[in-house]
Parts: structure tokens; sequence; C-alpha cells
């Protein structure tokens, strides 16, 4: 048996079927894990949701920003943006079927020793108060007021995590963090303006999330995605960044468990542009 964890697919299904041939998956004993970010941008993201709730006894999967849009359009509460390609998604016959699967994935994930989560961890949570927090989120998904949650999640303020946060305010930077973080202070004050792999000029005192010395979590083992721009580099051997930027015509990245070895698919689907990616092991 085989625990396998995918970047960020992004409605790009043939890099995705290049991998699990690649590795041979087998459904009988394999597991894929993935990052979240499973649709949006790329050109077959109803195929690919349906490809990945068919295999759902398989798969374990955390919510990305893009997922979380979905829902928010489906629901009505958010415009698509121009760059969007989910309109087959909600056209489709079987969308209640596959949107109520996704309302019900988590925003974290921890076995084995490593913990999954789409963007990251900020220097002040510990990965267990992560996972409390998230459930924070989860809970309300699942419930009457996942409605007001989609209209109220979108927004950079608050900016930094405080106890005393109460309503969609703490609702909105539980998300944030786990969901779209990249750079910010070591107290944990989010940079959501920068995207690059280093911070915009002119922002100081922010850093990877993950390059923070004295983070709770430091220690932990951590997958992720959500940084095609850093192309899966990080400073950190227990930061195992995922995303490789398939959608933006880079590569899409399989993690195994228990080897640490890793397996990537060149991705023809999706933006094309001239990068040049890492390979790794």
């Amino acid at each position: 048996m085989s625990t396998y964890v995918v970047g960020d697919i992004q409605g790009c299904l043939q890099p995705l079927k290049c991998l699990l041939e690649k590795v041979q998956f087998n459904p009988d004993q394999d597991v894929l894990w993935s990052v979240g970010d499973i649709v949006n941008r790329g050109p077959k993201c109803l195929k690919t949701l349906r490809f990945l709730y068919k295999m759902r006894k398989n798969l374990v999967v955390v919510l990305g920003n893009h997922d979380l849009h979905l829902l928010a359009v489906a629901a009505g509460v958010h415009p698509m943006h121009r760059s969007d390609t989910l309109q087959k998604i909600l056209d489709a016959p079987d969308r209640e079927e596959l949107l109520n699967w996704l309302l019900h994935q988590p925003l974290i994930h921890y076995e084995h020793g490593f913990t999954m989560v789409h963007a990251g961890i900020p220097p002040q949570w510990s990965v267990e108060e992560a996972m409390a927090r998230a459930w924070e989120v989860e809970e309300v998904l699942q419930s009457p007021d996942c409605t007001e949650f989609l209209r109220s999640m979108y927004g950079n303020e608050p900016a930094v995590w405080s106890d005393d946060l109460q309503g969609m305010e703490r609702l909105r930077v539980i998300t944030n963090y786990l969901t779209r973080m990249r750079y910010c202070s070591k107290k944990g004050k989010l940079d959501l303006i920068s995207k690059g792999p280093s911070p915009n000029s002119g922002i100081n005192k922010v850093s990877a999330w993950f390059s923070h010395p004295e983070r709770k979590a430091a220690g932990d083992k951590i997958l992720f995605g959500h940084w095609a721009s850093i192309e899966g580099k990080t400073d950190s051997p227990n930061a195992i960044g995922l995303d490789t930027g398939c959608v933006w015509g880079g590569a899409l990245s399989l993690y195994e468990l228990e080897t640490g070895s890793w397996t990537r698919c060149n991705c023809t689907e999706g933006k094309a542009r001239d990068v040049q990616f890492m390979t790794r092991g």
C-alpha cells in the first residue's frame, strides 16, 4: 500500500492520469491525497471533479481557495471571475451530488505523521490549534449558515489572528490562513498581496510562512500547495511544497509518503508559459 500526495490539479485531468499510470496506482491498495484546488483555471474541471468523486473511497482531499470559490459561485453569492473555468460544473446534471461531496471535505488532514493543508499553517498556531480552527469553518460549511459564510469569506481583513475574533471575521481569517496564505510576519500578520517567490517591494517584515524559525509547527511535516511561483522549493525539510504550476504549463507533482520519492508529469493542458521547474528525487 502506498499513499501519494498530488499538487494543485486545477482541472488538468490528463497530467493526473499520467501520474497515476506512472506509479501504477492500485485502487485496491493505494490512497491518493490532494492538497486542494482540484478545479478552476484548467480545461477539464467537470471531468476532474467526476474522476475524483468516483475514486473517493481511495481519496483524501482538503479544500483550497478555488474549491471554496466554486462553492460560493454555485451558491449564487459571488460572481465568476473572467479566468474561471467552472461553468460546465454549474451546468452539469450531477452538480448537486458533486458539490455536496466537495462541501463535506476538510481544510486540514492529519495522518501517518503528516499534516496536509492547502496553503499552510501560520507561525503562531500548532498543528493541533490549526485543526481545531479548521473544524470551526468545516462545521459552518455543513450547517444552515453555509451560504452566509460563503458570501462573507472574501476579503483580506482581519490580517492577523486574535482569540477575541468572533463570527464571520474569525472564520474569514482562519480560511485565509489555511487556503490563501503565502507571506506573513513572525506574529502571523498576513500579506495577501505578494504572490511571487519574494514579497512585493515596499512590503517589510514578512517572510514565507514556513521560513519563520520559531513557528510552532516547525517540527511537523506539512504538505501544502497553492504557491506555484516557488516551484515546490522551501527552506524547510518539513515543509513539502506540491504546487509546481501545472495549470501554468509547468508540471503536476506526486509525492509518496512512505518513500519520499517524487513523480512528475509535464502539463500540456492549461496556460503554457516558459517556466523551468526543479526536478527532485
